[in-house]
């Protein structure tokens, strides 16, 4: 489980001044933000620290270690206001990397060291906006999990105080930098699928995700350990609940779930296929089928939206009961790229239209023949050897990890997956969960920013 339990001194009660002015309360932060960089040369090495140490950091950490040499990158602190799992980071860090690191319960404690050149954010989905503007405010690079956000005005927070810092910052949407999928979004521009029309996507699993009810964290935890009050950021205040802690991805107040985790890869990858940002419409439903457990959020969901500008329906569909079919489908009137498998998955095929083939086409059975007989071609790179990708690729990724590393390096802000990135995902997930509680059709209106009940004009003519 991911312990995600980071937040900022001073942060909580006044981190937002209500819609019409989002403002940063704490005096940490009152001098100039580039007081806080040192000055980084070509050669020198990247220091970064991890806010949040719960599983989702053993991943991040992986990352760092195998770029560690080729791209000079180093550890220097570990944050986590639960003080078990900040003590263990901070050995594994130590065992990974040979040198000990600093260990600090608040954020706004390891943001003032000076030799910090960047940050990893690894906590709850409902943090990760917040902290994200904090890091960027103190001068510092970062790495920021998705989704960046589960609110709007959050989402707008955390771009615009990363656009105003100069920061480096690379979302964790590990995709964006796989050869493969760049390879995927090359086809789509190049025209040859001809008008697309639909994106479906169709990620399964079958198990009680993201609940599990002998959790050892739950019982590890004692509340004096930690700081439950910093743990919520903002959010209501509700008694202690170990269970809301360690698994916030199935209470409401906290994720969207689905929305907010596989969807959020999902959307991202379409936005990034069709150079797009944020739907236009959206409708969802679902609900709480195969899991009847503690969990607030649906276990099987799916959800419809609308690109205007480049007329075509989005479908992403998840169901944690049955895990057969995973398949991504970019439909074109010429073509169809279709990969086998649920998210990152680098098996995929281009298939062009009108080959006449009775009952569509089988890709569970036959794929080498299919190719063979030229029903089908590989999409592929010289990364991959130039042969068929796997089905299941890990999300600790060094490609992605390698983009961040030279984009800080040469102060590039445009990474694999920058803040914009963020933004556009965010917001899709926001609509898809607000559209599957509000059980209505919502709608985007670009030019306010905000999701509204009823169309509006955002086609670029």
């Amino acid at each position: 489980m991911i312990n995600n339990n980071i937040s900022r001194k001073g942060f909580i009660d006044k981190s937002f001044s209500g819609i019409a002015g989002i403002s940063l309360s704490s005096s940490a932060f009152s001098m100039n933000s580039a007081s806080y960089r040192r000055i980084l040369g070509a050669n020198d090495r990247i220091n970064i620290g991890f806010l949040g140490c719960g599983a989702r950091s053993s991943g991040l950490q992986r990352m760092v270690k195998m770029s560690e040499k080729d791209k000079n990158l180093g550890v220097v602190a570990v944050c986590d206001i639960w003080k078990l799992n900040r003590e263990k980071t901070a050995a594994n860090c130590g065992r990974m990397f040979g040198k000990d690191v600093k260990q600090f319960k608040y954020s706004e404690e390891m943001l003032l060291m000076h030799d910090l050149d960047a940050v990893m954010i690894g906590t709850g989905d409902f943090q990760h906006a917040k902290l994200l503007a904090e890091v960027v405010k103190a001068g510092k690079d970062c790495y920021c999990e998705k989704p960046m956000a589960i609110d709007v005005e959050e989402a707008k927070f955390a771009r615009d105080s990363v656009i105003a810092s100069k920061q480096v910052v690379q979302m964790g949407s590990e995709w964006l930098s796989d050869p493969i999928q760049r390879k995927v979004r090359d086809i789509v521009r190049s025209g040859r699928l001809g008008q697309i029309t639909k994106i479906e996507q169709v990620w399964n699993d079958n198990n009680p995700r993201w609940h599990n009810p002998n959790d050892p964290d739950v019982a590890a935890i004692k509340e004096e350990d930690t700081d439950w009050k910093r743990w919520l950021l903002g959010k209501p205040y509700v008694p202690f609940d170990p269970w809301k802690y360690f698994e916030f991805r199935i209470f409401r107040d906290y994720s969207g779930g689905i929305t907010s985790q596989w969807m959020s890869h999902g959307v991202g990858l379409v936005h990034f296929y069709t150079d797009t940002s944020v739907p236009d419409s959206m409708v969802a439903n679902g609900g709480i089928f195969g899991w009847p457990d503690i969990r607030e959020n649906p276990d099987t969901f799916q959800a419809l939206a609308t690109y205007d500008n480049k007329k075509f329906l989005y479908s992403y569909t998840s169901n944690y009961a049955s895990m057969f079919g995973n398949y991504t489908c970019i439909r074109g009137k010429d073509g169809s790229l279709f990969s086998l498998g649920g998210e990152g998955s680098a098996c995929w095929f281009f298939i062009r239209e009108h080959q006449n083939l009775p009952a569509g086409f089988d890709f569970y059975e036959g794929i080498k023949e299919a190719v063979k007989n030229g029903k089908a071609e590989i999409v592929t790179t010289e990364e991959y050897n130039m042969k068929l990708g796997p089905v299941v690729l890990s999300d600790d990724s060094k490609f992605h990890l390698d983009n961040w590393a030279d984009c800080m390096r040469s102060r590039n802000t445009s990474t694999n997956g920058d803040i914009h990135t963020g933004f556009g995902h965010s917001i899709a997930s926001i609509m898809a969960t607000q559209a599957y509680r509000e059980g209505k059709k919502i709608y985007w209106d670009n030019k306010k920013e905000e999701i509204v009940d009823h169309p509006t004009n955002n086609i670029i003519k």
